[in-house]
């Protein structure tokens, strides 16, 4: 959703004619596959992550607008809550010292833009659902001023008719209803990006989304929404609940939410296209003056602009992405799935982690997805988003036998899965010291059980076990949370519950 969008009226003609130039960029997507247009391969990989705003209280501070002019860096932009930030770091070629490059990049635009949040009482916190928001904070009021996101809002509500409703139960319940979809900005994930070859995409995607629950349950970092303990990664459904234009009428009938897993395997990005234009009305007409078919017939590369922005606005958790550089078209499989932090080092080892399995999975004799349903797959990234480490997962069982077993999350990484990464990032070329530096990160996860979410739930319930009550424990372990995630040592080393006060002797 980058694109510069400016708000205005969205009559009926508009929606009409937007959906014949899908349907005509749709064509345009299909020629180019079929003649071969695309980049070669580069084994590119970009990063983006969202980030929150927070005082020294550990409570959210709406002021991104000024941050921003303070970072004065193209790096670092708008998201869609006045607590929000996005840094985007350049696509890199996955290979030789690309993680500890990452990891670098990263400590210093962070350092960086934290000293300029702190001009102002601010700090840069990198986690899940920040655990000091309350549902107060996610007003319209409090949306970036941006056109996009007034525009985004405006028609996901009067699709919906009705303000939007939030029912989450998990270790508590929450239940309430919201005017707009600021409930959404609560959520701040990493996205990760490949550029691959059309022939490759299909296998990309389908071990992207086959290892989507094992990354949940690895990185969870989100058990806590409006003072209440939900999932261990509670921003699935939050986001799904917060940006769906379904009345319950339309629920029932089976018609599909806008923030989706999917429902089958791929074999062409192809297909993830015409599904968007098949199950999804447009939520923003916008026409560009582009006309793909004729650009292609003089030999050209359109831009596809109603495609793209459409596709950007079906959240799915692997999504196709179409862009042109440099006159050239390219795809790239972004992975939403990951929420952010908890520190840099974390960050790392869930890039090296997701590059690594996905490019092992991707080039099996014997893919995972000819042996696992996708309605599984479907399931186990439930269970991860429920109950995170402890999360127990479907998987094809090994051996000549066939079939699939339920096995405990952390079993499943460290006796295949690890393998699996690591002979991974070998084949991209990833230098062996950064790969298993990274990689041992995960392992130690597992072998601890514990990743963002179990320290946070963890240390909350020492707070309130002490005395504190729910909403002072709540930013009690958010204020240790961002002092431990600044020190930047990876989060199974952090030591459970608050610091001890300090003894003064009289």
């Amino acid at each position: 959703m980058g694109e510069k969008v400016v708000a205005g009226a969205v009559d009926l003609a508009d929606r009409l004619r937007y959906r014949e130039k899908l349907k005509e960029c749709l064509a345009g997507l299909g020629r180019l596959l079929d003649e071969k247009r695309f980049d070669r391969p580069r084994n590119l990989m970009g990063l983006e992550i969202e980030l929150n705003l927070a005082g020294s209280d550990g409570l959210p501070r709406m002021m991104n607008a000024e941050v921003l002019k303070r970072i004065a860096s193209r790096d670092f932009q708008t998201e869609l809550a006045m607590f929000n930030l996005e840094v985007n770091i350049a696509p890199h070629p996955l290979g030789g010292r690309v993680l500890d490059q990452l990891a670098e990049e990263l400590r210093t635009g962070l350092g960086y833009a934290h000293r300029k949040a702190n001009e102002v009482d601010a700090g840069i916190v990198m986690i899940g659902i920040l655990p000091t928001l309350a549902a107060g904070d996610l007003v319209s009021a409090n949306l970036s001023d941006v056109d996009r996101y007034t525009l985004l809002n405006n028609q996901i509500l009067a699709a919906r008719g009705e303000d939007f409703a939030l029912d989450i139960e998990g270790v508590e319940r929450l239940t309430c209803t919201s005017s707009s979809i600021a409930p959404e900005a609560a959520c701040t994930s990493v996205q990760l990006h490949l550029q691959v070859t059309p022939g490759r995409f299909a296998a990309v995607w389908n071990a992207a989304q086959a290892v989507a629950s094992v990354q949940i349950a690895l990185g969870a970092n989100a058990p806590f929404l409006f003072g209440r303990e939900l999932w261990r990664e509670s921003r699935p459904p939050l986001f799904q609940q917060s940006t769906d234009t379904r009345p319950p009428e339309l629920k029932a009938q089976g018609v599909r939410p806008r923030t989706w897993f999917g429902e089958r395997w791929i074999e062409s990005a192809h297909d993830l296209f015409e599904e968007n234009l098949r199950y999804f009305p447009p939520l923003l007409p916008i026409l560009d003056e582009e006309r793909p078919l004729e650009v292609l017939d003089r030999g050209g590369v359109p831009g596809l602009a109603e495609l793209v922005l459409h596709n950007g606005t079906v959240y799915r958790w692997n999504r196709p992405v179409y862009g042109v550089v440099d006159g050239v078209p390219h795809l790239r499989v972004e992975n939403r799935v990951l929420p952010a932090g908890p520190t840099v080092t974390d960050v790392i080892a869930n890039v090296a982690f997701y590059y690594g399995v996905v490019r092992a999975l991707a080039e099996d004799a014997r893919p995972v997805w000819s042996r696992l349903s996708f309605d599984a797959a479907a399931r186990n990234f439930d269970a991860a988003c429920r109950y995170g480490i402890e999360a127990r997962l479907e998987w094809p069982r090994r051996g000549r036998f066939g079939g699939t077993e339920r096995i405990e999350a952390v079993t499943l990484v460290q006796e295949e899965l690890l393998p699996l990464a690591a002979a991974g990032l070998d084949a991209w070329g990833v230098e062996p010291a950064d790969r298993d530096r990274y990689l041992g990160v995960i392992e130690q996860r597992c072998a601890l059980r514990m990743n963002g979410a179990e320290w946070q739930a963890a240390t909350y319930h020492k707070a309130r076990e002490s005395g504190l009550g729910r909403d002072a424990a709540l930013a009690a372990t958010t204020r240790r949370y961002c002092e431990l995630m600044h020190r930047g040592e990876p989060v199974h080393t952090w030591p459970v519950g608050l610091p001890e006060p300090a003894v003064t002797l009289g």
